[in-house]
């Protein structure tokens, strides 16, 4: 019996290790053989989850044609991979791919690690800041006292709490939005918010447009739901969206659904205009695609002089085309996982219809706590708190990495938790899996992107500050210095090491 579950094609698995290009060797670097070069990239392609475990590989001869190399190279790789327990072989069910023991199986997304680990590993993976205080502990007091009355009732509300879709509501009124409650779906997070989104009009098979990069986990429920995923490459830099190639897309390729995220982008930072989302959403309703806009990192302006632009679902006032979706997990807190969406009220009636067989609905404890905060002015003073944080950890992380990795490219975003940073020719794939031997979890570049994109690429969250953010740059620069060498075990022949947890 196959042990297999799923399988990558030779053409695909071609792309994906094209995609991992080293700088030139310097005068007296080793190259290693072509069989070890290949089995460290479909290694690496494991051990970031791009290739999934248990996938069945193609046979010797197929991807020695697709990779114009010798057959005996990728037996030989493939030989190598078996014996660090990347691979596993029975005859007549072919290879498939697999993790030593002792590894813990590789994330698809980017999970934060736990907490046991955070001692000995400084974690950029997650962009996500710890609890806002005393306003967390004040919410769930809060909460606490406005929950007996929902005690008596059978506690489940698949649109969410009255009392918070009407506060949501009146909030985006209050931005110039008019919005009545029964426009508003609370939702266990944005996540939340998307997957059913995706779920009720996109379909297996279905297209769905988004930025190129774009935010890593969405990418990913997006695959896991089957969906075609078709990039549109950003515009250089902060400029945003490229709205040429928006409309190009949406004319030819005519997806269903379209994700972006206009305020402070999620790696890049940008900050969409208003006249790029005017003409994104003219786009989108010619093509007859639906325009999901998140609005996750909205309310993270860094810098006093950024004025915001109106939100996206303010250029379809029919409310036909465009999505809202927002969270309390970026501007407040990750644990407190309580999202919501903005739509025309038939499309919500089908989303809660559709979440019966779903989740049935969000916890009632943290919509109160969410309520109090929107409703004695608690938010805003957390939020400013959450600014002057992000702002303090940005400029310490910046001038840290420019110090120590003054190779490195990036523009300093005005708003949201993320740096994308150009790594120097260096592969993002390397320098993640080097970064786990010298103590820094950092996120590769084409985590973010569609078929091995953005290889040149890390994402660096305003998560840390101080001296956190001062040795995270140092690790980093040492964790470049063993990719630029081709040593410990990144790109070389050593074998590969348990993974910190």
């Amino acid at each position: 019996m196959a042990q297999w579950t799923s399988a990558v094609g030779a053409a695909q698995l071609a792309r994906l290790l094209s995609s991992q290009q080293d700088r030139p060797a310097g005068p007296g670097t080793r190259r290693p053989p072509a069989y070890r070069a290949l089995a460290d990239g479909i290694r690496l392609l494991v051990l970031e989850g791009r290739v999934p475990v248990a996938a069945r590989l193609p046979a010797e001869r197929e991807l020695a044609l697709s990779l114009s190399v010798s057959r005996t190279t990728v037996a030989a790789a493939y030989e190598a991979l078996r014996g660090e327990g990347f691979l596993e072989s029975r005859r007549g069910a072919g290879s498939w791919t697999a993790v030593p023991a002792g590894n813990p199986l590789p994330a698809r997304g980017l999970e934060p690690l736990p907490p046991e680990a955070l001692g000995s590993m400084i974690d950029l993976g997650c962009a996500a800041l710890p609890a806002p205080e005393p306003w967390l502990t004040r919410a769930v007091q809060g909460a606490l006292e406005e929950l007996p009355p929902y005690a008596h009732t059978h506690g489940d509300y698949p649109a969410g709490l009255p009392a918070l879709r009407g506060m949501i509501a009146e909030r985006y009124t209050a931005r110039g939005i008019p919005t009545m409650p029964e426009q508003i779906m609370v939702t266990t997070g944005a996540m939340g918010a998307i997957d059913a989104i995706c779920h009720l009009f996109g379909g297996r098979g279905e297209r769905i447009a988004v930025e190129s990069p774009s935010y890593a986990n969405i990418l990913q429920l997006m695959r896991e739901a089957g969906a075609r995923l078709v990039p549109v490459a950003m515009a250089e830099g902060l400029t945003g969206w490229d709205m040429d190639r928006w409309r190009q897309v949406l004319r030819d390729a005519a997806p269903r659904i379209a994700y972006v995220v206009a305020d402070f982008h999620n790696p890049t930072g940008a900050l969409a205009d208003e006249d790029q989302r005017r003409r994104l959403v003219d786009a989108a309703r010619s093509a007859g695609t639906v325009l999901i806009a998140d609005e996750t990192m909205s309310e993270l302006w860094l810098d006093p002089e950024v004025r915001m632009p109106r939100p996206v679902c303010a250029f379809d006032p029919a409310g036909s085309t465009v999505i809202t979706v927002g969270s309390a997990s970026k501007a407040f807190w990750a644990g407190m996982r309580i999202g919501w969406v903005r739509a025309a009220p038939d499309v919500i009636r089908s989303l809660v219809a559709a979440r019966a067989y779903a989740d049935l609905g969000t916890p009632v404890l943290e919509q109160l706590a969410v309520n109090w905060l929107f409703g004695t002015g608690g938010w805003e003073q957390a939020v400013e708190v959450r600014r002057e944080q992000a702002r303090a950890n940005r400029d310490e992380l910046v001038a840290a990495v420019r110090r120590e990795l003054p190779g490195w490219e990036f523009e300093v975003p005005q708003g949201g938790l993320t740096l994308w940073v150009r790594t120097g020719g260096l592969s993002g794939s390397r320098l993640a899996e080097a970064g786990e031997r010298v103590g820094v979890r950092v996120p590769s570049g084409p985590r973010f992107g569609v078929d091995g994109a953005f290889e040149g690429y890390v994402r660096l969250p305003f998560t840390v500050g101080g001296a956190v953010a001062e040795e995270a740059a140092v690790r980093l620069a040492a964790a470049a210095g063993l990719v630029e060498s081709g040593t410990g075990g990144v790109g070389g022949a050593e074998a590969p090491r348990t993974f910190v947890a």
